[in-house]
């Protein structure tokens, strides 16, 4: 499933006018995928590198705000990032980004980037913080283009798909054309493409298949949502859940499945860390008919765990976008307008009408008669964001 969410997504994006090795800059908050992070202006691009291409990315120099590049294959794992935690010494210029050990000449002064594929999405990420037209000014020096003509693949045509309606036994159906076109580069699950490639034939027979697609419908779509409560094998507390893996997913394919369908395209650990928080203190579901607090004291203020800013979203249920609300206010963050207890403690407010005692800027509208999450992001994550011991206070809702 993880590779058909990449495949649907590909399909989508060179249906809008994608071209290999361009980059598409975004307008700030102008994606349409899960989760997005509105704190950052996108740009896009699928990049084709092989034996006689590389493709040469130029990165302006960024100080003082977060910025990354970031390479994913065709399953949705990591496999590059330029910054300057990567690249210390040498964090902007030219950086060509190769097929492994493809025998290429690249500009003089360019940083080398081996990747083990040929093909892959790219994100690039500026932080927009309080300055977003200077943001915006730099999004677009971020320049890419080829050295040579690489060849291209054609797009394999697997099921299109609406994300709250996952495919049944059609799944099976496009798992050879899926499983030929990009290799998986985890090690350990081949048993498991075997077993894929099993059913894929099984199902030519008519009543097999509709066993099958019964079996999906009855079974399998129920344990996933199961296992979407801890994001695969990850773990929760005070209602939040943090995934065991993000960005780079091992053997762990039923969290790689979930993440690209609820937040494609999500980074690594290092660079950022998400928290899904979707029950109170009561263990109830988050609806916009509530009004819930999230507090923080004075000594676990989340600015403390970001090197660079933390920011919390309230997402739909069922396509995981922002709530859209009167005031088009979609996200709490380092650059809103927060005001602190006399204590030093965050109070953030999540609800439709703004409570009395709210500080305007510590409030996020969620809508009367809808069922949403939020996601909590941390940016460059330290201390106990980093090393997994902490998470997000307990939502509380008021009676």
């Amino acid at each position: 499933m993880a590779r058909l969410l990449v495949l649907r997504q590909q399909q989508l994006d060179f249906q809008e006018g994608f071209k290999w090795n361009e980059l598409v800059h975004r307008k700030p908050g102008a994606v349409d995928w899960p989760n997005p992070n509105l704190d950052v202006a996108y740009s896009e691009a699928w990049v084709a590198a092989d034996e006689g291409s590389c493709t040469i990315v130029t990165v302006p120099k960024v100080e003082g705000r977060y910025y990354t590049v970031h390479f994913l294959n065709g399953w949705g794992e990591t496999v590059a990032n330029i910054n300057e935690r990567l690249f210390p010494k040498r964090p902007f210029g030219e950086f060509a980004l190769c097929f492994r050990g493809a025998n290429v000449a690249t500009p003089a002064g360019a940083t080398r980037i081996d990747l083990p594929v040929r093909y892959s999405r790219v994100l690039a990420r500026i932080e927009l913080g309080s300055d977003p037209d200077s943001a915006i000014a730099l999004q677009h020096q971020f320049k890419f283009r080829a050295t040579g003509t690489p060849k291209l693949p054609e797009i394999p045509k697997t099921p299109i798909f609406e994300l709250e309606a996952l495919p049944g036994v059609e799944a099976f159906e496009a798992a050879d054309i899926a499983l030929d076109s990009e290799p998986d580069l985890s090690v350990g699950l081949e048993a498991m493409q075997e077993k894929t490639r099993a059913i894929a034939r099984a199902i030519k027979d008519p009543a097999e298949r509709a066993r099958v697609d019964q079996v999906i419908r009855t079974r399998a779509f129920a344990e996933l949502a199961k296992a979407g409560a801890i994001i695969g094998h990850g773990t929760t507390q005070n209602g939040w859940a943090r995934p065991g893996v993000v960005g780079e997913y091992g053997l762990d394919y039923v969290a790689r499945a979930l993440i690209n369908q609820g937040g494609i395209w999500a980074n690594i650990k290092p660079e950022v860390l998400y928290y899904r928080g979707g029950k109170d203190q009561a263990g109830d579901d988050l609806s916009g008919d509530n009004v819930y607090t999230l507090t923080f004291p004075k000594d676990q203020l989340p600015a403390q765990y970001a090197t660079f800013f933390w920011s919390v979203i309230a997402v739909d249920g069922h396509r995981f976008r922002v709530l859209p609300n009167p005031l088009n206010r979609f996200l709490l963050n380092n650059q809103s307008k927060l005001q602190y207890g006399p204590d030093g403690s965050l109070t953030l407010y999540f609800a439709d009408q703004k409570p009395a005692d709210a500080p305007d800027g510590n409030w996020l509208p969620t809508p009367k008669g809808t069922k949403y999450r939020l996601t909590f992001r941390f940016y460059r994550p330290t201390e106990g964001v980093a090393n997994g011991t902490y998470y997000p206070p307990t939502l509380v809702k008021r009676q």
